[in-house]
């Protein structure tokens, strides 16, 4: 597969790794992102949000979407995003819904439950990670009780934490049947740019327009050095996120740093440029490891993760050549690719994975 040419150069394959695929956290700033930066350090403007920048920005958010109603804010990382939203969407006597793997019950050290102040998290089995009409039904059924924690919000994660997309007609679906029930559907976008880029619809057809009614938007995963956007399609929604935020030390003083990138990676277009090279660096590693002996992938390539079997064996030979990757789930070993990965790396790592399955 050929990749589309970035702008830093080709790094060349070496003994050591150059580059590494244990998350896309690990990777730089992408120029569009570095310049707004740099170009708002250069004037003196009023803090907390009230600037230009901040201000076109959102818009630039609303105007992505087509949703000119919506309410946007900028906020340090992925996690704040999610709690805070599923705080403002959930009473403290309600309960959220989302998938056992999901990162807001995983990977968040209880944040949702902590800034809403005691909301429960229902996580129904999801074999392939994904919520599933019976799965939230089933998830209700346990809280008819006047004493259980009623379902307030849905929380789905696009793409899945293993790397799988949910179509727009499963979101859908999904909004309706939560709709239905009096329940928000909040989406958890940490890498919404790749779920865009693979399916190639707009931004409104995946939110919006499917019922969403809230996102956490990355953009750290995305180029970015710092800064997730929220977005509730609905105004009324927002009501208290704001003070939630502020609370939270989520409110910058000097938030031009965080949504200037914003309006840069949005106009330009980076922000998808990046998840396409992204998806098709992970399809690349994807096609260079298929036929190694004793390695398969856990789960089709949809976004860009690559999730991993093979032997225990291999896994840590591979890492004594000096590769970073997780192990998830017990036994799968994920490897991410960014915006800034580049060919010679991936080949680089193949190989090493090629020759630690030859003994």
């Amino acid at each position: 597969m050929t990749l589309p040419p970035q702008a830093l150069p080709r790094q060349p394959a070496t003994t050591t790794p150059t580059q590494q695929f244990g998350s896309d956290n690990y990777a730089g700033i992408c120029p569009q992102a570095l310049e707004a930066i740099n170009r708002a350090a250069t004037a003196s403007t009023p803090a907390y949000g009230d600037d230009a920048w901040t201000r076109l920005a959102a818009r630039a958010v609303t105007d992505l979407f087509a949703a000119p109603q919506a309410r946007v804010f900028f906020v340090f990382n992925g996690t704040a995003a999610n709690a805070l939203v599923l705080a403002t969407l959930c009473p403290s006597y309600c309960a959220i819904i989302a998938s056992e793997i999901a990162h807001v019950d995983t990977s968040e050290r209880g944040a949702a439950e902590f800034f809403s102040g005691g909301a429960r998290l229902i996580t129904p089995p999801t074999p392939d990670g994904k919520l599933t009409l019976a799965a939230i039904t089933q998830a209700m059924r346990r809280t008819r009780d006047f004493g259980a924690s009623t379902p307030a919000v849905v929380s789905i994660t696009q793409p899945t934490e293993n790397g799988l997309l949910y179509s727009v007609d499963e979101i859908r679906a999904i909004a309706n049947a939560c709709h239905d029930n009096g329940l928000r559907l909040h989406m958890d976008g940490a890498r919404f740019a790749n779920a865009v880029a693979a399916l190639e619809c707009t931004p409104a057809a995946m939110t919006w327009q499917s019922g969403v009614d809230a996102l956490s938007f990355g953009g750290t995963k995305n180029g970015m050095a710092v800064g997730d956007a929220v977005v509730f399609f609905t105004p009324q929604l927002a009501q208290g996120f704001a003070e939630r935020a502020k609370q939270a030390g989520q409110i910058a003083a000097k938030m031009r740093f965080l949504s200037a990138p914003w309006l840069s990676m949005l106009q330009s277009g980076a922000w998808l440029a990046n998840a396409r090279h992204a998806n098709a660096s992970a399809q690349a590693f994807a096609q260079a490891i298929t036929g190694l002996n004793g390695v398969e992938l856990a789960w089709p390539v949809q976004s860009n993760a690559v999730f991993v079997l093979m032997p225990e064996h291999v896994a840590n030979a591979l890492r004594a050549q000096g590769w970073r990757f997780h192990t998830l789930f017990g036994s799968v070993y994920r490897f991410v690719f960014a915006w800034d990965a580049h060919a010679d790396s991936i080949a680089a790592l193949a190989a090493d994975l090629r020759r630690c399955t030859q003994g």
